[in-house]
């Protein structure tokens, strides 16, 4: 008689899961895990950080697999996103980003400074200015 194989989920090997911030119990709440994200930009010479679950992050990661850069994935909780904003935006300054829009997910660092949103990521490779990037910032080798 054959058995049904059990089912396990599991954390695509590109993706990093953590929260932003993990509070300690006994400190009355002080920060642990301070400047996580800081360490993962500076650890990768692409990384995307955006929404759990959110559609435009899959949208970004598979651009840039398509171009041959394996982007580390960051998916930041709901209830932690204001908190991974102010860190992200300490990080990453203005950046890319427009100045009315304010800070959006995804996110994408390159070279550790903000590249941009999906709209600037799109828009660099459609006018072929995305892959000299991320040559420059050791994403790409050919």
């Amino acid at each position: 008689m054959q058995q049904a194989i059990s089912y396990k989920s599991w954390t695509p090997i590109h993706t990093v899961n953590r929260t932003p911030t993990a509070r300690a119990p006994s400190d009355g709440g002080e920060e642990v895990v301070k400047g996580s994200m800081e360490e993962a930009v500076k650890d990768n010479a692409v990384i995307v950080f955006g929404r759990n679950g959110c559609c435009m992050n899959h949208v970004v990661k598979r651009l840039l697999l398509g171009l041959g850069v394996n982007p580390a994935v960051y998916e930041v909780e709901e209830a932690d996103e204001a908190q991974a904003v102010v860190e992200l935006q300490g990080i990453g300054g203005d950046g890319g980003a427009e100045g009315d829009q304010g800070f959006q997910f995804p996110a994408v660092f390159i070279g550790g400074k903000l590249f941009g949103g999906l709209d600037r990521v799109m828009a660099t490779h459609i006018t072929g200015e995305l892959v000299p990037i991320l040559k420059e910032a050791g994403a790409l080798w050919l």
